[in-house]
């Protein structure tokens, strides 16, 4: 893996029918790519600056309720070019890597409201609350190198899954989340974070050792259920560690007592205007 120059973002001019203005729309570069129904890689993608259509498409209860859903909206309505692909179609939008999905909102956002994200954080050791303001545009990137689709990430469990038969199965295979997943898996994460995380999982797991795949359909998401909490950290680590795309983990130091903590990027204010 490779980091992207985030330079290489560069904003074009829109041409609408009405004649020529600038500053409407911006090319970037997918950190991994869509791979279409014909095996064909897309890494450039067009997006045009939000509307007020589109701040009604975040006011939507439907959307409201799936997050999966409204980032498939919001994306479908904003994105003008992907690749070689015309028209781009929402089921396209659905099928990018969640990882894609990620960065393109990151720079639509940006590049809509400007890259200055108010953020809060809390300190793990003392307590104190306090907050900073975060530049989108600095947040490092990590992009696959060349035109090959993601290979799957492989982990081998600590402690494995312990089947009916008494057998213990400890190498497992997942592929990358897709923005159908999430969609998918949102009405279990409204319920439950835990739950929604299995269900997530569940719709990517490629095989878990010797259980025959039939199988692995029907435990479904009872087989990350199962799992120890060593073995799900380790799932986690897989995902997050090295992984293509946006790094949301920040490093920081509170203000207070100078602990340095660890923390995902606070993204309450992510699409507010103010």
């Amino acid at each position: 893996m490779t980091t992207m120059d985030i330079d290489h973002d560069r904003t074009v001019d829109a041409v609408p029918a009405g004649g020529r203005t600038g500053g409407r729309e911006i090319e970037v570069t997918l950190p991994v790519g869509y791979l279409d129904d014909q095996g064909r890689m897309h890494r450039r993608v067009t997006l045009r600056k939000m509307t007020g259509r589109d701040e009604a498409l975040l006011a939507d209860p439907a959307n409201q309720r799936n997050g999966g859903r409204l980032v498939t909206s919001l994306l479908h309505s904003c994105v003008t070019g992907l690749g070689e692909l015309s028209p781009v179609k929402r089921s396209d939008i659905e099928s990018m890597y969640s990882v894609d999905r990620n960065f393109l909102l990151i720079r639509l956002r940006s590049f809509t409201f400007g890259p200055e994200l108010p953020a809060g954080y809390t300190c793990p050791a003392c307590a104190e609350r306090f907050e900073q303001l975060e530049d989108l545009d600095s947040l490092p990137v990590r992009a696959l190198p060349g035109e090959e689709p993601p290979e799957d990430i492989v982990v081998e469990l600590v402690d494995g899954y312990l089947d009916r038969d008494g057998s213990v199965h400890t190498a497992l295979t997942l592929r990358m989340a897709r923005g159908d997943d999430e969609t998918a898996a949102a009405p279990q994460m409204r319920k439950n974070a835990s739950l929604g995380k299995n269900a997530l999982l569940a719709r990517c797991l490629r095989s878990l050792g010797d259980v025959p795949r039939h199988r692995l359909e029907a435990l479904g998401s009872r087989i990350l259920a199962d799992l120890t909490l060593t073995d799900r950290r380790l799932i986690d680590r897989a995902f997050t560690e090295n992984a293509p795309g946006i790094d949301l983990i920040r490093v920081l130091d509170c203000p207070a007592c100078g602990h340095e903590l660890r923390a995902t990027l606070d993204l309450t204010n992510f699409l507010a205007m103010d």
